[in-house]
């Protein structure tokens, strides 16, 4: 049986495992990486929202008038982090059109493996929205930690974190770090390797997805 980690839903359902293996195979071509991260993106978008809250509007059928619910409040934000949290981002609008979005770049030193921050642009209201933080692995954790860092100096409260992959070491270091946010992904694989990347893993989504490796 898989382990399980404390604040971690794995999303097990068998579409994205099948998509998350055509992804991790060194034969899958750019185009179909960047297609299945997408198709990924909703179906893990789907699990994320599954406990919004909802109120009852009166609405008007071809029948009769009703009460029927909505998504109560403000609408979300999507929070990628740049490059790669970007493969995520249309199948999630595709899912819910109306939300907004706010940009975080961040980029990993190769020697300390440190994040180091290159943009950030948000909503001027982001603090009275939940935000979804969108980066495919959780290696390391330190760009998922950063990114979470810099949206709750902007008051932030209500956010989880979304990921393709995970690594252990991340995972823990993450959740330790910030045990108040959530994070969703399709695996937590076996361990990082001396370069910080996840094993067996699927490489570098980044580099995967827009082909410049």
């Amino acid at each position: 049986m898989p382990k399980t980690f404390p604040g971690v839903t794995v999303v097990d359902h068998p579409l994205v495992q099948h998509k998350l293996t055509l992804m991790r195979r060194t034969s899958t071509s750019t185009k179909q990486f960047r297609e299945l991260l997408n198709e990924i993106g909703m179906l893990i978008c789907y699990e994320i929202t599954r406990e919004l809250p909802t109120e009852l509007i009166d609405i008007e059928t071809p029948l009769s008038p009703m009460k029927s619910p909505v998504i109560e409040g403000k609408k979300l934000v999507f929070a990628p982090i740049l490059r790669a949290g970007m493969g995520f981002l249309d199948g999630m609008q595709n899912l819910i059109p109306s939300a907004r979005v706010a940009f975080i770049g961040l980029y990993r030193d190769p020697t300390s493996l440190k994040s180091v921050e290159y943009y950030f642009k948000a909503p001027e209201d982001v603090a009275d929205r939940l935000v979804v933080v969108m980066d495919p692995m959780l290696a390391t954790g330190n760009s998922a930690i950063a990114a979470v860092d810099m949206l709750k100096d902007k008051g932030v409260t209500k956010l989880r974190l979304m990921c393709l992959l995970a690594a252990p070491e991340g995972v823990e270091k993450f959740t330790k770090a910030h045990p108040d946010v959530h994070v969703w992904t399709a695996a937590v694989d076996d361990h990082l390797n001396d370069h910080g990347y996840i094993v067996p893993g699927l490489g570098d989504a980044g580099d995967r997805m827009f082909g410049t490796k």
